[in-house]
């Protein structure tokens, strides 16, 4: 059965319904998604010694190999499953992305967002793909906390969609003037004065649109409700919340 694949999951829980069983006689608490467990208990030696038994049993038992690399001894806030690590909240254990599932997500989006690439494209395009892969991670991610996370995602996918804008208009004399008509438009309140230098200035892309008149003028809600063609800009930490009933 190759890994990865549909059945893998359906074939590895019809398998493993043995363990489950096993663990639930012992009084052990578990948790497991196809052949990925986690076991819970209260000491380091008592962890190392059901670690034993376990993989002991399930070599002559259910005749399978335990991977031996990726089964040891952690305590809960240096574990990773399934995307996930946990934390101490209080006197709660929550979960969140582990910071390599985040800097994924990250990496992801930045490919995408290579400006040669984007500028190419219709400005709408780009937002709603960045829109579909920023849902798709959040919808999975959820339940985990992760409300400072999404802010500055936000926050830097907002600075990302401004530097393809800028770049697309290029030139400076259409920098100005596209700026200045929103100025107008939006009543922002820019000094035009202010407003020429950045259109002419020999700043970098990434730095010239790290200008709050930039900031200022092609704002957040700009993006997120004024966007032609209905591609408005997905509000990361705003979904999350709506997401997690907040």
């Amino acid at each position: 059965m190759p890994q990865g694949g549909p059945l893998s999951v359906v074939c590895s829980n019809v398998y493993l319904d043995k363990l489950d069983k096993e663990l639930e006689q012992r009084g052990l608490r578990f948790t497991r998604y196809a052949d990925d467990v986690l076991i819970f208990t209260k000491s380091e030696m008592a962890a190392n010694r059901v670690m034993k038994s376990i993989c002991s049993w399930l070599e002559r038992k259910l005749f399978l190999k335990v991977n031996a690399t990726k089964t040891k001894v952690v305590r809960p806030t240096r574990s990773k499953y399934l995307g996930f690590t946990f934390l101490k909240n209080g006197s709660e254990w929550k979960v969140r992305p582990t910071n390599e599932k985040k800097k994924k997500l990250k990496k992801k989006l930045s490919e995408y967002l290579k400006r040669g690439k984007a500028v190419a494209r219709p400005l709408a395009v780009t937002i709603k793909r960045v829109n579909e892969i920023v849902w798709g991670w959040i919808n999975y991610f959820r339940i985990g906390m992760m409300k400072l996370f999404m802010e500055e995602l936000g926050e830097w996918l907002r600075h990302k969609i401004r530097v393809i804008v800028m770049k697309q208009w290029k030139r400076p004399k259409t920098i100005y003037r596209n700026l200045s008509y929103l100025n107008w438009k939006n009543k922002t309140g820019c000094n035009q004065e202010e407003i020429f230098k950045v259109a002419n200035s020999r700043l970098g892309w990434y730095r010239r649109c790290g200008m709050s008149v930039v900031n200022f003028i092609i704002s957040k809600d700009l993006l997120e409700n004024r966007i032609k063609d209905g591609a408005n800009l997905l509000n990361p930490l705003s979904y999350y919340l709506v997401k997690v009933g907040i």
